[in-house]
């Protein structure tokens, strides 16, 4: 029964995860829920070994179906592994509750500007003026993997908003390019937790199964409904979200 409910929480984790991120919300609590006994950092770490699967699979996905721009997705990729890394190896020194208000202003900024301005993402705009855009995505992908090395929640609807509002890309090549991105801060940190307490081998490989099959299913969902889908999904998970960072806040 218990296996039955992880896996079925990878599956949607991997939905959710291969159109805007967020896939953590769903799977971590499941495997700390079920697992108390076991030491959170193998249990991040089997949570990574699954959430890799599936971003692979929708990075693989996504790359047959959209023109990726890689120009500035392989910079921010490249930036966001060693920004994943220090933010693992810092991790010890800052409290991650320290974070968690400015966390929530940045989320209720994406939240309300992506609500009243419905035109935002639903079309590539041209910014050719733009200095340095391969810079600026490096600076992004450094600045959002090393957060999600040291705190994670949200980093893959910061990241859909930032290529949408700093590069002009629609929801759909925004979400393609962050799942790049999200692919080198997950292999970042799932290095880290291996080469610290491990993972659950038997049972995250099976999550990452499911995970799979959940990320072909949100990306193959992303391409079929296109922007308003994801504009919609990317809301609903800010949302989730919002009121999970102000449950953990305000219920001590």
């Amino acid at each position: 029964m218990e296996w039955l409910l992880l896996l079925s929480g990878a599956f949607l984790a991997g939905l959710i995860d291969a159109v805007v991120g967020g896939g953590g919300l769903v799977q971590l609590p499941l495997l700390l829920a079920v697992f108390p006994g076991v030491s959170i950092p193998m249990l991040f770490g089997t949570n990574k070994l699954s959430s890799i699967a599936g971003t692979a699979s929708a990075a693989w996905q996504y790359s047959r179906k959209v023109k990726i721009p890689y120009r500035l997705a392989l910079p921010a990729s490249g930036a966001a592994l060693f920004g994943a890394a220090s933010g693992a190896a810092v991790v010890s020194f800052i409290p991650s509750v320290a974070l968690k208000p400015m966390v929530l202003g940045l989320l209720l900024i994406v939240g309300i500007y992506t609500w009243f301005k419905p035109e935002f993402g639903r079309s590539m705009t041209d910014r050719a003026d733009l200095r340095k855009p391969r810079m600026l995505a490096a600076m992004l992908g450094f600045g959002l993997g090393f957060y999600d090395g040291f705190f994670g929640p949200g980093t893959g609807s910061f990241l859909i908003f930032g290529f949408v509002r700093i590069f002009g890309m629609d929801m759909l090549h925004a979400s393609a390019s962050a799942k790049l991105v999200n692919l080198a801060t997950n292999l970042a940190a799932l290095a880290f937790f291996l080469s610290h307490e491990g993972v659950l081998w038997q049972l995250g490989l099976a999550m990452a199964c499911a995970n799979v099959l959940g990320a072909q299913l949100g990306s193959r969902l992303a391409l079929r409904h296109g922007n308003g889908f994801i504009r919609w999904l990317l809301l609903t998970v800010v949302s989730m979200l919002i009121i999970k960072l102000c449950w953990d806040m305000f219920s001590h």
